[in-house]
């Protein structure tokens, strides 16, 4: 039956239904929301999340997938969901050894034998999609065999069809559809699932990677055997090691857990700074540790791209945060499809400046887990207390960024983010050209008012010209009041000129072209002054 489309999609369509329907009639029987009511919600979660799961167990395809996905957003997804969603994939049976067998000869057009020496009957790993298996080839290389299962893509596809309707049905019945893109996530979501399908494009991502991290000692990348690889196999190095979550296994061989989460951190914090792809599936099942530390990195079947624009956009809201610039984040965040329309721009640039002042008041030298729970939440709830949405184009990334951090904590819950980071966003940030940038919009900022005082000046001489009954006194007052407004704006700037002190060169740049301006500016006040003296 599950290879029946209809019955796929009456299966899919009416359990979602059903999660909406028993979640309305949850809020219309619950006014009050105390702790009792929250015991309750969290009993329904739970319960919808493990009847998720068995189905997706049942039915595998693209619930096995989307199950994935979800496990992993814990920026919008209910705590209860996301623990019954959790090892999901490892509960996937796996299809029969008759079939991969067939199957390598399908693709290779000839017996096993004529390639392979030993083909161990048991997968040593199974999924959504694949399934793999140990095996030596004729000269005695050991390899991984990764096979497609049986009727995959068949299913994938009948489940394309249940999953539009379903997204359809979120959005019209559920706040979530305001909350998202879902057109445009569901595009992306599909566009994703196909390209995995395609073991030849996964083939393509692996030497993608290891070309790009040749010269990194520290993390390797197995080959392939291009030879013996199709849309549907795949021949790769077999490569030793334990999950990089095995603290046991790196303990007994003295492996140092807190350098190989700081290679770990690089490694992906490379990839999300540059344009390029990145591996988007780095849960531990593809970050494996060998005996001499070296990290491996396996499966590129799921992989996300960053644009030159998205970089473009990444330091655009950084510049914004530097220099409080909340209206250029706002801007930025809009541009990256994160804004609904008709948001309340206002209000949404009130809520980032309060939560990252409340964050700057904070230390988040050392990520823990608790620390990232609560970070959680308040994404979370920003989420759904403000007018912004989940966009499609970063949910990929979301998603990677979201793995990365939870490895990093499990393997090393000491993780200094900051300190790692810092040498690697400023090197990033592009030095010179970054910080020219950064002061000119200070320099753009902070001579609004100064500007706006010769001119006042001039409008007042050019009165003086047409009435010559000056009230001197007056004028000496305001033009003490300018004064100060001076003294104010140079005070200012030499505080964010400490802000940047750590671009050594261009904090002293700037002190000096602060001097200069400050100098230009009382002696123009003096003549001035001056002016008004002689009319005494």
């Amino acid at each position: 039956m599950k290879y029946n489309v209809v019955y796929r999609c009456a299966v899919i369509v009416w359990m979602i239904l059903k999660y909406i329907c028993q979640i309305y009639f949850f809020h219309i029987r619950h006014h009050v929301w105390d702790e009792r009511t929250r015991q309750k919600w969290n009993a329904l979660l739970r319960k919808q999340a493990k009847d998720y799961s068995e189905k997706a167990v049942r039915l595998e395809g693209v619930l096995i997938k989307v199950g994935q996905f979800l496990g992993t957003r814990a920026d919008f997804m209910p705590d209860a969901f996301i623990q019954e969603l959790r090892g999901l994939v490892d509960r996937v049976s796996p299809s029969s050894f008759s079939y991969a067998k067939s199957a390598m000869e399908k693709a290779w057009g000839e017996d096993v034998d004529k390639h392979l020496t030993e083909l161990q009957d048991k997968p040593i790993a199974a999924a959504s999609i694949g399934q793999v298996y140990r095996a030596k080839l004729k000269d005695g290389t050991t390899v991984a065999i990764k096979v497609q299962r049986y009727r995959v893509r068949e299913i994938f596809h009948m489940d394309f069809k249940a999953m539009k309707l379903v997204f359809w049905m979120i959005k019209v019945f559920t706040n979530f559809g305001k909350k998202a893109d879902l057109n445009a996530l569901y595009r992306e979501l599909i566009y994703v699932m196909d390209r995995e399908l395609d073991f030849g494009q996964e083939l393509a991502f692996g030497k993608y990677f290891k070309n790009r991290y040749k010269h990194n000692t520290s993390v390797y990348i197995p080959g392939y055997f291009e030879q013996l690889c199709t849309e549907e196999v795949l021949v790769m190095e077999w490569v030793d090691g334990a999950k990089i979550t095995n603290l046991s296994y790196m303990h007994k061989h003295r492996i140092n857990v807190m350098q190989t989460a700081k290679t770990l951190f690089e490694f992906y914090l490379d990839q999300f700074l540059h344009p390029g792809n990145f591996h988007a599936d780095p849960h531990a099942g593809n970050v494996l540790i060998q005996q001499d530390g070296t990290i491996v990195i396996i499966d590129f079947g799921m992989i996300g791209e960053i644009h030159k624009q998205d970089i473009h956009y990444f330091k655009q809201l950084i510049q914004g945060l530097i220099i409080d610039d909340y209206d250029q984040v706002v801007e930025t965040l809009d541009d990256m499809n994160f804004v609904l329309p008709n948001a309340n721009r206002g209000k949404l640039k009130k809520m980032i400046k309060e939560t990252i002042e409340m964050y700057r008041n904070g230390s988040f030298s050392h990520l823990d887990t608790h620390t990232m729970d609560t970070i959680k939440d308040d994404i979370r709830i920003f989420i759904n207390d403000q007018p912004i949405q989940i966009s499609a184009d970063y949910a990929y990334l979301g998603r990677a960024v979201s793995i990365v951090f939870g490895l990093l904590i499990s393997l090393y819950p000491d993780v200094d983010i900051e300190k790692w980071a810092r040498p690697i966003i400023k090197e990033w940030l592009g030095g010179k050209g970054f910080t020219d940038s950064i002061y000119k919009q200070i320099a753009k900022d902070a001579a609004k008012p100064i500007l706006s005082f010769p001119k006042a000046m001039l409008n007042w001489l050019e009165n003086g010209e047409k009435n010559r009954q000056w009230e001197k006194e007056k004028q000496y007052a305001q033009l003490l009041h300018h004064f100060y407004i001076l003294v104010e704006v140079i005070n200012f700037i030499l505080i964010l000129g400490s802000v940047f002190a750590g671009f050594y060169l261009y904090g002293v740049t700037g002190y000096i072209m602060t001097g200069v301006f400050t100098i230009t500016l009382v002696i123009t006040l003096m003549k001035h002054y001056q002016m008004i003296c002689s009319r005494k």
